[in-house]
């Protein structure tokens, strides 16, 4: 059986999968083109990331395909219930991309509060000729030891974000519709370890709490955060979005960090992706990454890997 990895798959993913039997194709095909090339090829498994989508005129078109992975988490580029509905099994990877995003959140934190987002853009420019100034420009950075990170979706990658909070000494609150609490689990070098129960809240209450804020839920038809949201924080709170684009109204953000109410924003997803509104891109208080969350190596074996499993258990049954 065929494998079509349409948006790539890790070296380690393909060797699970042709050591379970498979022919693994890795060929970059245009959108418009997947259906005919499914069907050409006679594909049973479509892998994508988030480039690709899958929606109902690929399902109808390919009748043969049995299952389609999302490597990842959301599965939005993915028409999911009409899939299953069609008799095709939908599967992801929901836990293996957790700590590289977590990690990614903080590179954004840490951007945030020592201006490192602005001063790579500055230093090499005045550097040279402005060394004084930028220092003083650049000298009012703040610590996130002590200080209340509210986490907004306490899922996986919400609660790996947690774990690395409380590792740097920091207070966590979350709030989540679905989950009332969780036990989250600090592993340390020995061996040792310490388990921190944390209880969700409202919304409101966590807007009003925190000193940083940061997102982890699934695409929404409406804002999370807007201006009514904003005006309930606190001024100069962080907030970082590394979950999807569309949960921040980015005009309302804008206006937010033009005021000084935000101190500084981190995003790894955009409304308008993959083409950015240049007022964010331009931003100097706005830490940019072009939607890397799970881009580590560690993350793209697990992914590939956990697939793989995932194929193979399902298809050779």
């Amino acid at each position: 059986m065929k494998v079509l990895a349409n948006d790539g798959i890790s070296e380690s993913g393909i060797k699970a999968l042709e050591k379970g039997g498979f022919e693994v194709i890795t060929t970059k095909v245009a959108q418009e083109q997947v259906a005919n090339f499914i069907n050409d090829n006679n594909v049973s498994v479509l892998l994508v990331r988030s480039a690709t989508k899958v929606r109902k005129d690929i399902i109808d078109a390919c009748p043969n395909l049995k299952i389609i992975g999302r490597g990842g988490v959301g599965m939005d580029n993915i028409d999911v219930e009409y899939a299953r509905a069609n008799g095709k099994h939908v599967i992801n990877t929901p836990a293996s991309s957790s700590e590289s995003v977590a990690e990614l959140v903080f590179a954004h934190l840490f951007s945030g509060v020592r201006f490192l987002h602005d001063s790579n853009r500055t230093m090499p420019l005045e550097g040279d000729s402005n060394f004084d100034g930028l220092k003083k420009a650049y000298a009012n950075g703040i610590e996130l030891r002590g200080k209340t990170l509210g986490i907004i979706g306490f899922g996986r990658i919400g609660q790996s974000v947690a774990k690395m909070a409380l590792g740097l000494g920091m207070k966590v609150i979350a709030a989540d519709k679905f989950v009332g609490k969780a036990a989250i689990k600090v592993d340390f070098y020995n061996g040792q370890f310490i388990n921190v129960d944390i209880e969700t809240e409202p919304l409101e209450d966590l807007l009003q709490h925190s000193d940083f804020i940061t997102l982890h839920v699934p695409a929404q038809e409406k804002y999370v955060i807007g201006t009514k949201e904003f005006d309930l924080m606190r001024d100069n709170v962080g907030i970082v979005n590394a979950s999807r684009g569309g949960i921040i109204d980015e005009v309302a953000l804008l206006e937010a960090l033009d005021k000084n109410k935000v101190l500084f924003a981190g995003l790894d997803v955009f409304e308008n992706e993959p083409t950015p509104e240049i007022k964010i891109l331009m931003h100097t208080k706005i830490s940019l990454t072009p939607h890397i969350g799970a881009a580590t190596l560690e993350a793209q074996d697990r992914i590939g890997t956990e697939l793989a499993e995932q194929i193979i258990g399902i298809l050779k049954v």
